[in-house]
């Protein structure tokens, strides 16, 4: 089969260089639609109940997730001339198009009993404006009193204050969201520059457009930089440029490929699939270099240019497929997860690195059956002298202290195994960003005069309508914030409780006293009063639903980390919960952002390790497909595996956590370093056929021709995945560092341990009643057989594809 494909490539090939060029340019085309994501990456499937219940909750009460919240610590905000300017600041954030709403200091208000309406009035606290220092101070001691929004915007310690920018939600999820963020900014750094005051910044709209600007230019940083790194390896291997510019345009084809995916099945790039064109030039150059390498080898035997690359097909066709297809695997797994954002990226991964071999198998011979035969200088890398002796050594090495490597490997893996023993598995809602950064200095500004700045709601279901304003149950709501807010990674409670409080207070003159629930004997005039507040308008809107049957509780919280916060909500605020409404009929529940987020990380954890499973069992089965045998099957798949186990070790040793980026690693760097396994393997299968089934020379001659371009690709994986190291986001970090030293040590384990296994426990017979689809590698020809073509019978024709194809059809047919 593969000698007719050869054929057809070498027949057809300006063809099929026509038709890949349409493709491209097509696919270049659909590129231009391609979108950015600028939702909160959702790692909980939509069925799943907390997301159904979670989404019913913004249905009625809004996003919670749409606050921008600037913060100040510097006592000269308090002096006049910078507090009507802080004043402004505010009064132009509220101007801008998509803010719904601004609440801070200077434009505090507080309720007003009208006795003759029977109502309250809300009124600026600072009108008129002062206009002295001295009116100013004392309406900031008198503000002190209004507790309604004593730990939200105001902390009275230390004086810290805080600007709460309410974002549209249309706005929040669409490209225009960046605009007005930078709009806020602009105005903030206008204000520092202005008066000197330090401004800080956080909340999920603000780390969510930073983080997807800066997916913006990683993509094309790591772009530029793995095909520069790339570029340069190929061009060190092979000297050559032409081995550098086509494998090079294979690439750009299939990057541009991987974008026209992305905008074909309607999906937006995250900071996920952002990853996917670097990812693609890194393991789409391995297929160049077998090719290449190939093709010189055969050059290097004969001198015939059509021969060598019409065996270049014919002996690393099939090969190449299932290596692309087990690297494919260790993505397309990711599309069965019931995680979106996961999905997205196996499934578009997954299918442009298997479309990787369809175009270098048809674009290297065709191109190459154009281009001048290699001359001597592209084929010295053929006898690169330092590249021998670390093969020689390795082959040394396997055959006479096989019980060395069995050992220090045994050793190795055991101290991995301990390592993983140690491993822990935590996130974070603002996860991968570097300590240093600004962003994680100002969340801890927040922290350490909020509590923090991350959403997090309860829900109170009264079961009965109008059942929020009974006082039984907001006096059980009122106990519940007060548990709450003493807790440290918890911000005061803000909901219809503190609103019915301020109400109390603002009937007795704003007595600070009086900041509290009413007792029965005064529920009835003071409720009176909220009459015209109950029907969804004014403040209440916001935390009671149009029934009234349910409320809000809405709290901010530290980022803490998904062990502290499931232990939090578990184990300290859902017992606390279950008590205070014991002999009540009435539901709450836990919800908002953050605990989604955390119980999404658990959720795409776990799926990860079904995925690696899942990826474990596949190519387990594809060997055993081609190899039908279980003993090749496990020799395979240790050597790829002990690197797993060695780098969850190290994750262990150095306090690397499992979480979904490192978790990701396993799946990419298990399927990519099996091909390592397949091509030493089909060698090994071929040269047994030739050597008359001798292990030990089949094994030399293994390593010998297929070591080379493992330690080549291995440099190139390394050295590609490597630059991932220069992300500013902690999980990119870890999937270029943590990837790169799997590679690398797979590389080792399988020019060491296979072929130590291979010399222990195979034979080299094999079944004659039974066939393996890998004995079509390199059709098992002995080379005696090929040597009979004469030479002289093919001729290359670059106006006439077809001549070529039967010259070499009439010396198979001679040779038949």
């Amino acid at each position: 089969m593969w000698t007719q494909i050869a054929h057809i490539i070498i027949k057809y090939r300006l063809y099929l260089l026509i038709l890949l060029a349409l493709v491209t340019a097509f696919m270049a085309h659909k590129s231009r639609e391609i979108e950015w994501s600028f939702d909160f990456a959702k790692t909980v499937p939509e069925h799943d109940p907390d997301m159904v219940y979670f989404e019913q909750f913004k249905e009625t009460f809004g996003e919670d997730g749409n606050i921008f919240a600037i913060g100040i610590l510097d006592s000269a905000i308090y002096q006049l001339q910078n507090f009507q300017r802080f004043k402004y600041l505010s009064d132009e954030l509220a101007t801008l198009p998509g803010v719904n709403d601004v609440l801070s200091l200077p434009g505090i208000q507080y309720l007003v009993r009208n006795k003759a309406e029977k109502k309250f009035d809300m009124q600026l606290f600072f009108n008129p404006f002062p206009e002295d220092q001295s009116t100013l101070d004392s309406l900031l001691n008198k503000a002190n009193d209004l507790k309604y929004y004593s730990g939200q915007i105001i902390n009275q310690n230390n004086g810290a204050t805080i600007i709460l920018v309410s974002i549209n939600r249309e706005i929040l999820n669409s490209e225009k969201r960046q605009v007005l963020i930078e709009d806020v900014i602009d105005l903030g750094d206008a204000f520092t520059e202005i008066t000197g005051i330090e401004l800080h910044y956080a909340g999920l709209p603000f780390v969510r457009s930073t983080v997807a600007g800066k997916v913006r230019q990683e993509l094309n940083m790591f772009l530029i930089l793995s095909v520069v790194v790339t570029g340069c390896i190929m061009l060190l291997f092979f000297r050559s440029w032409d081995a550098v510019v086509f494998p090079l345009i294979i690439i750009g084809v299939i990057v541009i490929c991987s974008m026209g995916t992305i905008a074909l099945f309607g999906f937006k790039i995250t900071l996920l699939t952002g990853l996917i064109p670097p990812i693609i030039v890194v393991i789409g150059i391995p297929n160049s270099i077998y090719l290449l390498n190939k093709y010189h080898q055969e050059y290097s035997v004969h001198g015939n240019k059509m021969k060598a690359l019409n065996r270049v097909v014919r002996k690393i066709g099939l090969v190449t497929l299932i290596t692309n297809f087990t690297t494919a695997i260790g993505f397309i797994v990711l599309g069965f997860t019931d995680i979106k954002i996961l999905r997205e990226f196996g499934i578009v991964a997954g299918i442009n690195i298997f479309a990787t071999f369809f175009v270098s198998i048809i674009l290297i011979p065709a191109v190459f059956s154009y281009l001048p035969p290699p001359s001597k200088r592209q084929l010295k890398h053929l006898g690169f002298k330092p590249l021998d002796s670390i093969l020689s050594l390795l082959d040394w090495l396997v055959h006479n202290y096989r019980s060395l490597v069995y050992t220090v490997t045994a050793v190795i893996v055991s101290l991995s195994l301990y390592g993983l023993y140690k491993l822990d598995s935590v996130s974070y809602l603002v996860d991968d960003i570097p300590e240093e950064s600004k962003i994680k200095k100002d969340l801890i500004f927040f922290e350490d005069n909020f509590s923090g700045i991350m959403p997090m709601e309860v829900i109170v279901d009264t079961g009965k309508k109008k059942g929020v304003m009974r006082l039984n149950n907001l006096r059980k709501v009122a106990e519940l914030e007060e548990f709450l807010g003493s807790l440290e990674d918890i911000s005061y409670p803000v909901s219809i409780v503190s609103f019915v409080k301020a109400a109390k207070q603002a009937f007795y003159n704003n007595n600070p006293k009086f900041y509290q629930l009413p007792n029965n004997q005064e529920r009835s005039f003071i409720f009176s009063y909220l009459s015209d507040e109950t029907d969804n308008s004014g403040l209440l809107k916001s935390f009671v639903d149009s029934t009234g049957q349910r409320m809000r509780v809405s709290l901010k919280v530290a980022d803490i980390g998904s062990q502290k916060m499931d232990s939090l909500v578990d184990l300290v605020i859902q017992p606390r919960i279950d008590e205070i409404f014991e002999t009540e009929k009435t539901e709450v529940k836990v919800t908002g952002t953050t605990p989604l987020f955390i119980k999404g990380n658990r959720f795409l954890i776990e799926n990860l390790r079904v995925s690696l499973f899942l990826a474990f069992l596949i190519i387990a089965v594809i060997m055993g497909i081609l190899f039908r045998d279980f003993r090749i099957i496990i020799i395979s798949l240790i050597p790829n595996v002990i690197p797993l186990i060695i780098t969850g070790g190290l994750m262990g040793y150095f306090d690397i956590p499992l979480k979904p980026s490192t978790a990701l690693i396993f799946s990419i760097a298990f399927g990519i370093s099996v091909d390592d396994s397949i091509h030493f393997l089909a060698k090994y299968r071929q040269e047994l056929f030739s050597n008359n089934f001798f292990v030990p020379i089949a094994i030399t001659k293994s390593i010998r021709e297929t070591g080379a371009s493992m330690i080549y690709t291995s440099i190139v994986l390394f050295a590609g995945f490597v630059i991932f190291s220069g992300s500013d986001f902690g999980g990119t970090i870890a999937l270029g560092v943590l990837t790169s030293t799997t590679l690398l040590i797979a590389m080792f384990t399988n020019l060491t341990v296979l072929p130590s296994l291979l010399l222990t426990f195979d034979d080299g017979k094999r079944r004659k009643d039974t066939h393996p689809l890998i004995e079509q590698y390199e059709k098992f020809y002995e080379e005696d057989d090929d040597e009979e073509i004469d030479l002289s019978l093919i001729r290359v024709s670059t106006n006439n594809g077809n001549a070529d194809v039967k010259q070499l059809q009439d010396t198979e047919k001679r040779d038949n």
